[in-house]
């Protein structure tokens, strides 16, 4: 039987044990990732030592073409620490594969209505490669090479949800989630970037470039009972979501329930 709790998804959102036999991924001498030994073994290296961007980028069309990952043809910063300067780039699909942390931005669409808070539920195109058909926040995505959160935030929500940009700048910023998480594309080490964006009740979002199949607005409480109860929305959403919960008072976060919550959303990635 399905365990029916929160602290479920944390725990399945950190399931890698870090380092756990990996060896060090660097760049420029700066330690950016973890990765299994058979990686650097595929590109005929004795360590995961690469001397610049170029380095590194060679060996991502190594890997993709060894079948390791899935190439994106989309560029991501790599960075030694979340909030460094990036040292270089490299392909977003090859990031699991050695293990490099990815920055991405979570957008809570909220509507305060007279009957209580609502949220803006997507559903995923059956067609992605990654969770197709799981439930999404209303915006939600990467964070590209040269671009930071906020810009990125802006983007999404136009190219996802058709939200003019004067109305996704008013997003507030909410906290940062980490997670270090084994999966079927690799090590998952993400840092979210969790937003609240307040709706007006007339505005109603719709798919603009078939990342999501359409949106629905929920009250709040059915969400919590969804997150509670199942795993319909994609694996790294529930943890935004319980960090919604917990502001909004829908978790009690003076309980015991509440206090390993925090510790286990805020716990080092």
């Amino acid at each position: 039987m399905m365990r029916q709790d929160f602290l479920r998804h944390i725990a399945a959102c950190n399931t890698a044990d870090l380092p756990g036999g990996r060896i060090p991924v660097r760049l420029a001498g700066a330690p950016v990732g973890w990765a299994k030994p058979g990686v650097a073994a595929v590109l005929g290296r004795d360590g995961l030592d690469f001397a610049d961007s170029a380095d590194l980028a060679l060996a991502g069309r190594q890997l993709a073409a060894a079948g390791l990952c899935r190439w994106r043809d989309e560029a991501f910063d790599v960075r030694a620490q979340h909030d460094g300067a990036a040292l270089g780039t490299v392909d977003r699909g090859v990031l699991p594969c050695l293990g490099i942390q990815a920055i991405g931005v979570h957008v809570n669409g909220l509507v305060r209505r007279q009957d209580g808070v609502h949220l803006w539920v997507a559903r995923r195109a059956a067609d992605k490669a990654l969770d197709p058909g799981k439930l999404d926040h209303l915006v939600a995505g990467g964070v590209a090479a040269g671009m930071d959160a906020a810009t990125t935030l802006i983007k999404e929500a136009g190219e996802e949800a058709a939200i003019p940009p004067d109305l996704a700048r008013q997003a507030q910023h909410v906290g940062r989630i980490a997670y270090a998480m084994e999966r079927p594309e690799g090590l998952r080490r993400d840092m979210l970037e969790c937003y609240d964006l307040d709706l007006p009740e007339s505005f109603i979002p719709h798919p603009a470039d078939g990342e999501v199949e359409g949106f629905d607005l929920w009250p709040v409480v059915r969400a919590v009972e969804a997150v509670r109860t199942t795993v319909d929305f994609k694996f790294n959403v529930n943890l935004v979501l319980i960090d919604l919960f917990l502001r909004l008072g829908l978790i009690d976060p003076a309980s015991q329930e509440g206090k390993e919550l925090r510790r286990g959303l805020f716990a080092p990635g």
